[in-house]
């Protein structure tokens, strides 16, 4: 049986010890794809809190509405703070109930390259001064990153690891304008080669079920991908939740989500043809509340797990 090579096996292989992502809200950033900078209203399946970190001790540090306009931003000083208070509890919690030993901060939350570079800097180190901490991943969108932060970026990979995670999605150009991307799949291309040529590791996150997308679509966009030398990757079926586009098309009957059936095919199928070295990061997501509409499957993750290494028995893998 053929053991899928995941994230946290390289980190613990490179580490030596149990190393985990501490997921950060920093609620000041946004996405131009909000803003109106490159389109409004954001993508069609994007309701903003539902992406983002979702424990209990960062649901309670949500009072801070920050604005992120200049390093002048009188807030900066209660974002730092509020980046200290949400590491410090969760990092907590990862040691009591997992035993980690060492941490990756994780700015998971819109788009956090989105912001006046002295912000960014500022924001950063701090989170690489934090104990335990061996460097940053960074959740991005390739149309909101400049030469000047992939260049500190790189100074800073020489002593810590640090990560860039690009939403692909797909590389049919006619999806991302179907779901309101705001950008096309070479932009992605420009900058995931450019931040590997700087020595940044990037991860990828894929959807499949993206409407009118066949499984060759879908799995065109694997193959595309790992060909652009993406380190790791993340697999998400696209699940409807409430106060999106997407919410109203499903409603309106214009909007099939993917079957598991085929979503564990399609899944099963990309991770054979995956290159070696790139792990696996996220093999599935899904919502277990009421913003959940569609489909039933995504509801529960221990089901969807067991599901999925079913099939991968199949072939001759687990994960």
């Amino acid at each position: 049986m053929k053991q899928i090579y995941t994230y946290g096996g390289y980190l613990k292989e490179k580490f030596g010890c149990k190393v985990y992502k501490v997921g950060i809200n920093i609620s000041g950033f946004t996405c131009p794809n909000i803003d109106g900078t490159v389109a409004k209203g954001g993508c069609t399946f994007c309701e903003n809190d539902s992406f983002s970190a979702s424990t209990d001790e960062v649901k309670e540090l949500k009072g801070f509405h920050l604005n992120l306009d200049s390093i002048e931003n009188p807030f900066l000083e209660k974002q730092l703070l509020q980046l200290e208070q949400q590491f410090d509890a969760i990092s907590k919690r990862q040691v009591r109930e997992y035993g980690a030993e060492k941490f990756l901060v994780y700015f998971q939350s819109f788009t956090n390259t989105y912001a006046p570079f002295e912000t960014l800097k500022a924001l950063y180190e701090k989170a690489l001064s934090f104990p335990n901490v061996v460097g940053l991943s960074i959740g991005t969108r390739s149309d909101s990153i400049t030469e000047e932060t992939l260049e500190y970026l790189a100074e800073l990979a020489k002593k810590s690891e640090i990560w860039l995670e690009f939403g692909i999605q797909s590389v049919y150009d006619e999806t991302l304008e179907k779901i309101n991307r705001g950008h096309d799949s070479a932009n992605v291309k420009e900058w995931i080669i450019k931040s590997k040529e700087a020595g940044v590791n990037v991860c990828g996150h894929l959807i499949f079920g993206l409407s009118g997308e066949t499984q060759e679509m879908m799995l065109e966009t694997s193959r595309a991908a790992y060909e652009w030398g993406i380190d790791s990757v993340k697999y998400h079926p696209l699940y409807v939740v409430k106060r999106t586009a997407l919410a109203n098309e499903y409603t309106r009957g214009e909007f099939t989500p993917i079957s598991e059936e085929e979503y564990l095919e399609v899944l099963t199928k990309s991770l054979q043809m995956k290159p070696k070295h790139v792990h696996v990061q996220r093999v599935t997501a899904g919502l277990d509340d009421d913003a959940l509409l569609a489909p039933q499957w995504c509801r529960d993750k221990n089901t969807q797990i067991k599901n999925i290494n079913k099939a991968l028995k199949k072939v001759g893998m687990k994960y």
